[in-house]
């Protein structure tokens, strides 16, 4: 773990909870209201905040990490996007899917989590390529 890492992990964090407060606590919000029965009340939420936290500097972290080991001699914003998309597919857009089967949440619903999200990720992985621009590649 060097500097460069712990910055971008920082930073990471940093975007992706904004992000994150943006997409869920502001774009979904009045979705999200409609929707009683699935999410806990707001007052209760507050309790589990530090677990928002929590996951959110795993998936930071993490995010840096797997960038960190697959950069390559390529222009960064290019090689971001296509990270961000290749996360997305791997995580955003399943997980919602997923959830759509074994919940009763509403298909449009689940079609703004999944652009929302996907655009957030494309979002962090430019991120990332930027913060490791000029970076040599690993072997």
């Amino acid at each position: 773990m060097n500097k460069k890492f712990l910055i971008a992990w920082i930073v990471l964090f940093v975007a992706w909870f904004i992000g994150s407060f943006i997409v869920h606590g502001v774009l979904l919000s009045a979705d999200y209201m409609h929707l009683t029965s699935l999410f806990r009340a707001e007052r209760d939420q507050q309790k589990y905040f530090p677990w928002m936290i929590v996951a959110h500097v795993m998936l930071s972290g993490a995010l840096v990490w797997i960038y960190a080991r697959g950069v390559e001699s390529k222009p960064w914003l290019a090689q971001g996007v296509r990270f961000g998309i290749a996360v997305a597919f791997l995580t955003t857009v399943p997980t919602y899917i997923i959830y759509f089967a074994v919940q009763p949440m509403p298909g449009e619903v689940v079609v703004k989590q999944i652009v929302f999200d996907g655009i957030l990720t494309v979002v962090l992985g430019a991120i990332v390529a930027w913060l490791y621009r000029g970076a040599p590649a690993r072997p």
